[in-house]
């Protein structure tokens, strides 16, 4: 095909409204977080009856709370007395109280008690003073919650997400390690920057050691995907290896690597196996031969010390892609049994700062499972984060700063590595009823 009949990808730039304006992060409270499913914790925080955790974004708090063996419910965090805030943080309760005039309500929504009611005469219905209810559902091992009454079921809004990681079983994942910190940018600018595989030859060279190849990027709904074009391996660190001369060494320098480097999208297990591919088999082995051993060794081993794999076609595990960005803000890099995991929120109304949180996910031998606290690093140091991620992070508040600059006019993603992203403003779009992305 010649230069004059080559097709011309279809083009689109973002403006920076989204990123930028204080009245477009004002308006994102009505919009959009009191409108979309969103992630609030994970249904291991809620293990007994009376487990409870606060969930805030923006002016609005939600209590989600385990109430019987099989129910989790969710309810605004606020007293319908004076408006005192309930609960902050987690923690187990019986139920609530005001700490202000002393109201207290069960953890069921209905209010137990207030001080010297009698005074109030028939003016307080039951209705009017237990707590609000709020939507909430679960799915992978996480809580979502909505605020609109009139919102569609969770399945419905997940659609293509959840039969794509279905197979992976994340339900029966636990957390490994949990942080967050604060970051001089816009939310969207955070979780963008790990809606995309783009981004991976200028910010981490490192792992890109053995090819530069394109990732492939697309939308699913309202949500987005991305994976590495040579599909191969079983997602996470493995994809990292893919061009390697030798698939042995090329396993072993790619899990070691990110092992140390990020402490996610593998295990230790997997390393130390993979570490020892050149032991196991005769240089010249096909690199599928490799993985196929390889996968073999990894779900025996761990079947050994209790991890047991999800029943995945090897078909479907390279077609999956190795990350997805669930609308608005979470993204997961996925593995058979270990995630890596973001989540971003608006620091306020201001849209020049947000909360970034990391969290690992992996299987564990059934009693051996860690519960690791939420831990604030505000240090971007090696001492407190891992290298890759620190990569990321450097680059957060330089975008910011520069999509202020006179000479930057809209963002112009990659046709194709980013079409996860102009797909987020698409849809972004839709719930703000302005700055979409615009064709060039």
């Amino acid at each position: 095909m010649n230069a004059s009949t080559e097709t011309r990808p279809t083009l689109f730039g973002i403006p920076t409204e989204a990123y930028l304006s204080a009245d477009y992060a004002k308006a994102e409270q009505d919009r959009l977080w009191r409108k979309v499913w969103q992630v609030a914790c994970r249904v291991e925080e809620l293990e007994k009856v009376g487990d409870f955790v606060t969930y805030d974004i923006l002016d609005d708090s939600i209590i989600v709370v385990r109430t019987d063996e099989q129910t989790i419910s969710a309810y605004h965090n606020v007293c319908s007395h004076r408006g005192r805030r309930l609960t902050a943080g987690c923690g187990h309760a019986k139920g609530f109280k005001c700490g202000f005039h002393g109201w207290t309500w069960g953890i069921d929504g209905q209010n137990l008690g207030v001080v010297r009611k009698s005074g109030y005469g028939e003016g307080l219905s039951a209705d009017d003073i237990r707590l609000k209810d709020v939507w909430v559902g679960t799915w992978g091992g996480w809580v979502f919650i909505n605020m609109d009454p009139d919102c569609q079921p969770l399945l419905d809004w997940l659609g293509e997400v959840a039969p794509l990681l279905n197979p992976f079983e994340m339900e029966k994942m636990r957390y490994n390690w949990r942080q967050w910190l604060h970051f001089p940018c816009n939310w969207k600018v955070a979780i963008e920057a790990f809606n995309e595989g783009y981004h991976v030859l200028g910010t981490h060279p490192q792992i890109a050691v053995y090819s530069d190849k394109p990732t492939w990027s697309r939308a699913l709904g309202p949500h987005g995907n991305f994976g590495s074009v040579a599909r191969e391996g079983v997602g996470g660190a493995t994809a990292g290896a893919a061009g390697a001369p030798d698939m042995r060494i090329g396993l072993a320098v790619s899990l070691t690597q990110i092992w140390e480097e990020v402490k996610a999208t593998t295990t230790e297990a997997m390393v130390k196996i993979a570490q020892n591919l050149v032991n196991e088999l005769p240089e010249g082995t096909p690199a599928h031969e490799v993985h196929m051993h390889f996968m073999k060794r990894v779900i025996e081993d761990d079947a050994k010390r209790g991890v047991f794999w999800p029943k995945i076609d090897p078909k479907h595990a390279q077609e999956a892609g190795t990350d997805v960005h669930v609308f608005p803000n979470t993204v997961i890099i996925f593995g058979p049994t270990f995630a890596l995991c973001y989540r971003a929120r608006p620091d306020g109304f201001n849209p020049d700062s947000c909360v970034f949180e990391v969290y690992t996910l992996e299987r564990f031998p059934e009693g051996q499972e860690p519960k690791p606290e939420n831990l604030h690093k505000p240090e971007q140091t090696l001492e407190h984060w891992p290298k890759v991620l620190l990569q990321d992070f450097s680059n957060m508040g330089e975008v910011q700063r520069g999509m202020k600059s006179m000479a930057f006019g809209m963002a112009r993603p990659h046709p194709i590595e980013e079409e996860a992203v102009v797909n987020f403003h698409r849809v972004l779009a839709g719930y703000m009823g302005s700055g979409g992305p615009v064709e060039l």
